[in-house]
């Protein structure tokens, strides 16, 4: 008989829905997990024969699939969740959220906001997030003390903030976070000029110099609105995206945020430079900013992964209601019931995220030689039941109150519902601190 091997975790769910191969879902199998990686998946009987494991854990009920990955994100905006509702974006911004920030944005209000979204996004089953806010080593420190991922975006704007005072200024802080922040293991970073309409075209060279130096991603947002568009046509005489296309940035390493107002040839020329979207509906919907053309985006061949937004625009930070809302948006919008089926609004959620990141060898399926990043959902309640098709039904039924562990690189982080490495008591005490604070000034 052969000697059995050491694992440190053995999961047995019901169901394991890898994602890779495409729409597959797996019974009576198991997941070994070894350094933080997972080491194999395979039927159970087999798993039995061949390794013994420190901690064996039986989900019957459940289903197992990778952890989510929210592409666009405020993570500390949590903290003026509610603040401003009811705007169109750019009284929003001026009115509000700019304002509240200019009175409030420090290291510490970004450390607890963002542990506040950490908090929520691991009880929701997200594991990784690409964030664009002021402050990274502060939010890098709530990152790392929730234990999850991120991919920071070290933000550049061509106004001052509390943060920093012009763009160099932004440049400077955000690359010297970078340097400060390389060997960690949870957190990596990218290059974020806000937006073209509030970073010069001398800024964005300088930020495609440093991102072509340093082998960064740039994450923007880009054609969220009709306004954006009309103030840029007025100021440069043409629309942001060929703007940018004209600088140079257009390329694999771009992540653009909402892709809400594009043209044909415009879907085209994104799909021909390799560039990602990140498709936010909930804030698109909310802030009436229209709907982003996915199904043209996804026929086209351009790469699409899911994002929240922040929560101050959402007001949720809630990948499997952006799976739900991506998926039907894309049917209604199209006049078709076959478009964006559950399989493809899963993957824009995982792996196609992770493949913005340029992390797709590392997360986004479960597969061995990947990070063990793993969320279990309990479909035992009368609310899940009957299940015919466990991918249909962690689209369509399931949610995040359905979210019953979390483990990422193998770690739990959640637990039968509970949070392990996070003390809610003490956020909801920092939470209300802040909310004091800023309903006293705003």
């Amino acid at each position: 008989m052969p000697e059995l091997q050491l694992i440190d975790l053995l999961i047995v769910p019901q169901w394991i829905v890898p994602i890779y191969p495409r729409a597959t879902v797996l019974e009576e199998h198991a997941v070994a997990v070894r350094d933080g990686l997972i080491l194999d998946i395979l039927p159970l009987s087999e798993a039995r024969r061949s390794y013994t494991q420190a901690e064996s854990v039986f989900l019957p009920g459940h289903a197992l699939m990778p952890g989510l990955i929210n592409l666009h994100t405020h993570a500390a905006m949590s903290l003026m969740r509610g603040l401003a509702d009811d705007l169109p974006l750019m009284r929003w911004l001026n009115e509000r959220i700019w304002p509240a920030e200019s009175s409030f944005a420090s290291e510490k209000f970004v450390h607890d906001g963002t542990l506040l979204a950490c908090a929520e996004m691991l009880r929701g089953g997200t594991t990784c997030f690409s964030d664009m806010y002021f402050y990274p080593g502060a939010a890098a420190a709530a990152v790392e003390r929730a234990g999850m991922r991120a991919c920071l975006g070290l933000a550049v704007l061509d106004f001052p903030t509390p943060y920093a005072a012009d763009a160099d200024d932004y440049l400077n802080k955000g690359l010297a976070a970078r340097d400060a922040l390389r060997n960690s293991s949870h957190v990596t970073t990218c290059l974020a000029p806000h937006a073209p309409y509030t970073v010069s075209d001398r800024t964005f060279e300088k930020v495609l110099t440093y991102a072509e130096q340093l082998n960064l991603n740039i994450h923007t947002h880009l054609h969220e609105t009709h306004d954006e568009l009309a103030q840029s046509k007025k100021q440069h005489g043409m629309r942001p995206l060929q703007r940018m296309a004209g600088l140079g940035l257009l390329g694999p390493g771009l992540i653009a945020a909402h892709g809400v107002h594009l043209t044909t040839g415009e879907i085209e020329l994104l799909a021909e430079r390799g560039c990602h979207i990140a498709h936010c509906p909930t804030s698109n919907l909310k802030l009436a900013s229209g709907t982003a053309p996915v199904t043209a985006l996804l026929e086209k061949g351009v790469n699409v992964g899911l994002g929240s937004d922040g929560a101050a625009s959402n007001n949720r930070l809630d990948m499997f209601g952006e799976m739900r809302l991506a998926a039907l948006l894309a049917k209604g919008s199209s006049g078709n019931a076959e478009t964006l089926p559950a399989w493809q609004a899963m993957e824009m959620a995982t792996i196609n995220a992770a493949r913005a990141l340029g992390m797709d060898e590392q997360i986004g399926t479960l597969q061995p030689g990947k990070y063990a990043d793993m969320v279990a959902l309990d479909l035992n309640c009368l609310e899940t039941q009957p299940c015919y098709d466990v991918i249909s039904h962690l689209v369509y039924t399931a949610g995040r109150e359905q979210v019953s562990h979390v483990w990422v690189a193998g770690e739990p982080v959640l637990k039968d519902g509970q949070l392990l490495s996070l003390d809610p008591k003490e956020i909801l005490e920092r939470t209300k601190a802040w909310q004091k604070r800023l309903r006293t000034t705003h």
